[in-house]
């Protein structure tokens, strides 16, 4: 049986200019266990050493209901503070919107603020891939347009992205964009089918957007299935995995990474060796056979 297309060694960011690695780095969890500069500062060579380029970062990030927020980026923007030459290696995307204690505000100034005070705590200038990280359904979005475009006139911004917005949320907002989006970023893995369901990608496909994937590995309960459908998926990836001798993880990567709308998984581990493991999802191949069993041990039931 025919193999499907491998992935890429590099590819566009929507059509904003910018080349990035099929897989990304996240860093939802870099602060956990009091994270010190030196130890960010690993994980971010791992990842840059192994070719991802892709670094997503935001402001809710480091928050624990109580305090913490910006401390991902102010932790990152040590990080290259320190070595400033690390900025020229990476594509850097952020989020913001997120106001707690977790209403969601896109109101003009809010946002303007939220822009400002991420370029701040990361020192850099420009932000190359800035985010609505969850929609504010009290902001019209030819509002929230006229702040992001603001925004990239001035520099702040090179390309403008949405994370966990609905298809026609997505649609409103990028109407009333001059600068239009890039990027969605929405929860994909095995075990998280929703956007290939709901029509989410197919969109992605047909605005241009490159989907860039958070808990692909459905918030690590592929490393430890338990319930019944998450053993069968494991099992399917295993099929894939040993026959080619990568990890399960990996093989739930390059899953994603095998639909055609270009998924781009981002690794949420913050171990160094597991960060830079990522990269082995390049050398899955997939046949459709392979790719859709997996697909039917996801949904538990055979294809129609």
């Amino acid at each position: 049986m025919s193999l499907l297309p491998p992935p890429p060694a590099s590819r566009p960011l929507g059509d904003s200019g910018l080349a990035i690695s099929p897989i990304a780095w996240g860093m939802w969890r870099l602060t956990e266990g009091g994270t010190t500069a030196e130890q960010a500062a690993r994980r971010v060579h791992a990842a840059l050493d192994a070719g991802i380029t892709l670094l997503d970062t935001a402001d809710i990030y480091g928050f624990n209901g109580q305090s913490g927020f910006g401390d991902a980026e102010s932790l990152l923007g040590e990080v290259l503070r320190a070595e400033p030459a690390l900025r020229q290696r990476m594509v850097l995307a952020s989020k913001g919107g997120i106001r707690p204690p977790l209403p969601y505000d896109q109101s003009p100034a809010y946002l303007a603020e939220a822009i400002d005070t991420s370029l701040t705590r990361l020192g850099v200038e420009t932000i190359d891939l800035w985010q609505v990280h969850r929609p504010d359904i009290l902001a019209h979005p030819q509002e929230v347009a006229r702040a992001l475009d603001d925004a990239v006139a001035a520099g702040k911004i090179r390309a403008l992205g949405v994370s966990n917005f609905t298809v026609a949320q997505t649609a409103a907002l990028n109407h009333f964009l001059g600068t239009k989006l890039v990027a969605t970023q929405p929860e994909i893995s095995p075990l998280r089918l929703t956007c290939i369901e709901n029509g989410e990608l197919d969109q992605a496909m047909m605005l241009g957007l490159t989907p860039l994937a958070w808990s692909p590995l459905g918030g690590g309960r592929l490393a430890d299935p338990q319930t019944p459908r998450e053993q069968a998926v494991a099992a399917a990836l295993d099929v894939v995995a040993r026959d080619q001798g990568v990890s399960r993880m990996a093989a739930a990567y390059g899953w994603l990474m095998a639909h055609p709308s270009g998924i781009v998984p981002i690794v949420g581990s913050q171990n160094p060796a597991r960060i830079a493991e990522g990269i082995d999802a390049l050398k899955v191949r997939w046949t459709r056979q392979d790719w859709y069993a997996v697909l039917v041990a996801a949904r538990g039931e055979a294809l129609p």
